[in-house]
């Protein structure tokens, strides 16, 4: 894996972890939405994340000299899907979205839940971040031995 590899790969993961902190603040700010355009509740969505594969044939493994295409080329994002658990169900009358029986379906969105979703894609960030930092300072110090 040569220098900017490792670039390559933390650029990756910053891009993919800074998606998925706004994914997770869409959620946050939707919270209490009651009606979409489909006239249903906003639904959660979370991101799927699944590592970049080396586009190479087959029978490029089979040889020796190519080892160095099962290193990873970091992630990328797959998907961004809605989660399909039931929307919660709170006792409102008086809300305009409330059905015959009162109840109003609110999204299926857990605040506590997304904000541990954030602190997790934070901290996934930042440790990216110290990863090029580091890949940096060693590309900085082998230039050094050459004076």
């Amino acid at each position: 894996m040569g220098y900017f590899n490792s670039l390559d790969v933390g650029a990756s993961a910053l891009t993919a972890q800074r998606l998925r902190m706004d994914i997770i603040s869409q959620n946050i700010a939707n919270a209490g939405t009651t009606r979409t355009e489909n006239g249903t509740p906003y639904r959660r969505r979370t991101v799927i994340l699944e590592e970049k594969s080396p586009s190479a044939p087959f029978s490029d493994y089979l040889t020796e000299s190519s080892k160095e295409k099962f290193v990873g080329k970091g992630v990328r994002v797959a998907k961004i899907v809605e989660d399909a658990t039931p929307f919660k169900r709170i006792y409102d009358p008086g809300h305009p979205d409330a059905d015959k029986e009162g109840y109003v379906k609110m999204p299926n969105v857990d605040v506590i839940t997304e904000m541990v979703n954030m602190i997790s894609a934070n901290r996934a960030y930042e440790a990216n971040v110290t990863a090029i930092n580091t890949s940096k300072s060693m590309a900085s110090k082998a230039l050094e031995i050459g004076r």
